[in-house]
């Protein structure tokens, strides 16, 4: 029996073995997700692979098109339409350009409006350059979008032409938290070959945060609008762009009569110089010159020792290139009348019907002319403004016949009924004692429109 047992065991063990052996295996849990963890991923990676193939087969078959379209004579194509879009690197120069008429006007300030050099508004046209590079006017039959964009003023180098890519990648955008760069009108449309750019458009940002400190104003093909014919942007000439404060306080080259004095170079608005001029009712360009054509020791005094001869030699040149107009002052009193420039220059004198103007000014007595036009320089409120063509033709009048003139000239002088040299109080002193150092009335006279006959001799500029 125990033979029969080992014999029967013996029998089953080869028989599980055998079913084994015939049995598959079957996969455990891990494995089965495993498995589908890397189908998935597969999956994923192919559904990410697919719009980036689409995409470049869409960019190759697209350049090839572009390709064949520029060999060919685009002008017989029926449907014509502008490219704004981008194109590649190794295209041609294309032939028509944006251009604007003229260079901007500068300097240019945050908030103000931007003007050509002339100050009026500025323009866009279509050009042709077709013929050796010849650019001539040129249209298109139907309009066309454009838009203003801001460029950094380093672009574009050295290079004389650029792509749309090159050109869209040196547009210089608003700083993070401000307003956008350029504010206005900066839609424009093009008919007949020109646009123009008659809306309010300035800056709200300065351009000292960029490398190069400098902008560009540009005009583009608006983006919107594709098609297969590149029109290449047209842009200004670099500038900087300053904060609308710095104009406040620019100087004004020529100055005004009517300017605030700290508007001459190196006179700073509420500055030492400023404050010094105003405490002695110095307020104008104006009231500066005459002051420095009766009393120049004096406005030197008021300035002060900080002001050097070098920074004094700028202010007044700068002074002097300030229009005159063509007003004249008239001060009388009993026994003369003077007729001074707008600035106390002495342009003719009548005393007691003797009639001094050029040359005669120089011959007369220094001393007693410094303290008539001091007296009216005193009395400034009171002299009475005439036009200077009038006193032209009045003095041609008077200075008529000119053996009669003479011989009134020395009764005049041989009748004098009073002392000129105590005159006003005036005693002499010894800057006046040298006739050889007399004043050049007579050029302040001529440089001012009048000559010894009394014809006018220029146009009312200040005398060098």
């Amino acid at each position: 029996m125990a033979a029969k047992r080992l014999f029967d065991d013996s029998d089953r063990d080869a028989e599980e073995a055998s079913d084994k052996r015939m049995r598959p295996n079957r996969p455990s849990l891990a494995s089965i997700i495993g498995e589908a963890v890397r189908v998935k991923n597969m999956q994923n990676l192919l559904s990410g692979l697919e719009p980036l193939l689409r995409k470049v087969v869409n960019e190759e078959v697209e350049r090839v098109i572009i390709r064949h379209r520029h060999g060919s004579n685009y002008t017989r194509s029926p449907s014509l339409r502008i490219e704004a879009a981008s194109s590649s690197s190794s295209e041609q120069p294309p032939k028509l350009q944006l251009m604007f008429t003229n260079e901007l006007s500068l300097p240019i300030f945050t908030s103000s409006r931007i003007l050509d050099a002339q100050g009026n508004p500025m323009q866009v046209i279509l050009v042709d350059k077709t013929n050796n590079d010849q650019m001539v006017r040129t249209s298109l039959p139907y309009p066309i979008k454009l838009e203003l964009v801001v460029l950094d003023g380093d672009f574009p180098g050295e290079e004389s032409w650029w792509s749309s890519e090159q050109f869209n990648r040196h547009i210089v955008k608003e700083r993070t938290g401000k307003r956008p760069l350029l504010s206005g009108e900066l839609n424009l449309t093009m008919r007949d070959g020109i646009a123009p750019m008659n809306g309010e458009i300035e800056f709200t940002d300065n351009s000292s945060w960029i490398r190069s400190r400098k902008f560009r104003v540009a005009v583009r093909v608006a983006p919107n609008q594709q098609g297969a014919i590149r029109i290449r942007e047209g842009i200004t000439q670099a500038f900087i762009v300053k904060d609308h404060r710095g104009e406040l306080y620019k100087k004004h080259h020529p100055p005004m009569l009517e300017d605030q004095v700290w508007r001459l170079e190196k006179i700073g608005k509420d500055g030492a110089f400023h404050k010094k001029l105003s405490a002695e009712g110095i307020n104008t360009v104006q009231e500066f010159l005459k002051l420095s054509v009766v009393d120049p020791q004096m406005l030197r005094k008021i300035l002060g020792i900080g002001m050097s001869e070098k920074m004094w030699e700028a202010t007044i040149k700068h002074a002097k290139t300030c229009k005159m107009g063509n007003k004249v002052y008239m001060y009388s009193h009993a026994n003369y009348t003077i007729y001074l420039s707008p600035i106390c220059q002495l342009i003719r004198a009548d005393i007691n019907g003797q009639i001094l103007q050029g040359r005669d000014l120089n011959t007369y007595n220094r001393g007693y002319l410094e303290k008539m036009v001091s007296e009216a320089y005193s009395r400034w409120n009171e002299l009475e403004e005439i036009d200077q063509a009038v006193l032209n033709d009045n003095v041609a009048l008077l200075t008529q016949g000119g053996e009669q003139f003479a011989n009134n000239h020395e009764a005049a002088a041989a009748t004098l009924e009073y002392d000129e040299s105590k005159y006003f109080g005036y005693v002499p002193s010894s800057s006046h004692s040298h006739n050889n150092e007399l004043p050049d009335w007579e050029l302040n006279a001529m440089a001012y429109g009048f000559s010894k006959t009394g014809a006018s001799t220029s146009d009312s500029e200040w005398p060098n």
